[in-house]
C-alpha cells in the first residue's frame, strides 16, 4: 500500500478540486440569477424556464459533454470565433473540465436556490416595498440572507456534483494527466490499465470526500432550522 501510495500522481486530486471550486462559484452566481429570473416570471414561463435549466441534471452526461463538444469545437463557428479572437481552447484543456463541471452541476444551485427564494416570507417582501426599498436591495438585503441556508446547502451539493463529474468531462476535456485528468477519470484509466490498488486508493479519496459533503449538508440544514425555530 505504501508503495501505491508513494507512486501516484496526485495531480487528479488538486485539478479536482481547482475545477470544482471554479464550477461552484460559476454555478452559483449564474444560479442565483437564474432563480430569481425565474421567481418573477408567470406559470408557463416558469415552467419552460425550469424545464431549460433543469435539463442538464437529468441528460446522460455523455449527452451534455457531446453538445458542448459540438458547440466548443474548434472547427465549429463559436469555437472557432473563442480560438481566433481571445486564443481560447476549450476542448482538451482544464477550461473544458470547468464548463462541463458548471453545466452538469448548474441545475442543482438553481434549484436549491429557487426552493430556497419560494419560501421566504412575503410578508418581509411586502414590508421591504412599503418602506421604500427598491427590488434589487430587497432582494439583497431581505430574500438572501432568509433564504441563506438553502442556497448554502446548494453551493455545497454544487461542489460535490462538479467534483465527481466524469462523463461530460471526457467528452469535452480528455483524460490528459497533468493537465485534464480528473479524479473520476483517474479511476476509470486505473480500472482499464488493471491498476485496482491505486483505483482503490483514488475511490477511497472520493468517498471521504463526499462524506465530508454530506456532513457539510446536514451541519447547514441543521444550524438553518435552529434559526428557523428562534425567528418562529
Amino acid at each position: 500500500m505504501l508503495e501505491i501510495l508513494q507512486s501516484i500522481n496526485w495531480s487528479p486530486l488538486w485539478i479536482s478540486i481547482k475545477t470544482a471550486v471554479a464550477a461552484t462559484i460559476i454555478s452559483f452566481l449564474v444560479g442565483i440569477l437564474a432563480a430569481r429570473f425565474v421567481m418573477f416570471r408567470n406559470e408557463k414561463t416558469k415552467w419552460i424556464l425550469d424545464g431549460i435549466f433543469t435539463l442538464p441534471l437529468v441528460l446522460p452526461p455523455t449527452v451534455a459533454g457531446f453538445l458542448l463538444l459540438v458547440l466548443f469545437s474548434p472547427v465549429r463557428p463559436f469555437g472557432m470565433f473563442l480560438y481566433r479572437v481571445f486564443h481560447i481552447q476549450v476542448v482538451q484543456s482544464w477550461a473544458g473540465c470547468v464548463i462541463a463541471a458548471a453545466v452538469v452541476s448548474f441545475p442543482l444551485m438553481y434549484r436549491n436556490a429557487r426552493s430556497a427564494f419560494e419560501q421566504v416570507d412575503l410578508n418581509y417582501i411586502y414590508a421591504g416595498r412599503t418602506l421604500g426599498l427598491s427590488e434589487d436591495r430587497i432582494f439583497r438585503r431581505i430574500v438572501l440572507p432568509s433564504a441563506g441556508p438553502g442556497i448554502a446547502s446548494g453551493t455545497v451539493l454544487t461542489f460535490a456534483r462538479a467534483l465527481g463529474e466524469y462523463g461530460a468531462t471526457m467528452m469535452l476535456a480528455g483524460n490528459i494527466l497533468g493537465r485534464t485528468r480528473t479524479i473520476s477519470t483517474a479511476i476509470a484509466s486505473e480500472v482499464a490499465a488493471n491498476r485496482y490498488g491505486t483505483a482503490g486508493i483514488w475511490t477511497t479519496v472520493i468517498i471521504l470526500i463526499s462524506f465530508a459533503v454530506v456532513f457539510s449538508i446536514n451541519l447547514i440544514t441543521g444550524r438553518g432550522m435552529k434559526q428557523v425555530r428562534r425567528w418562529a
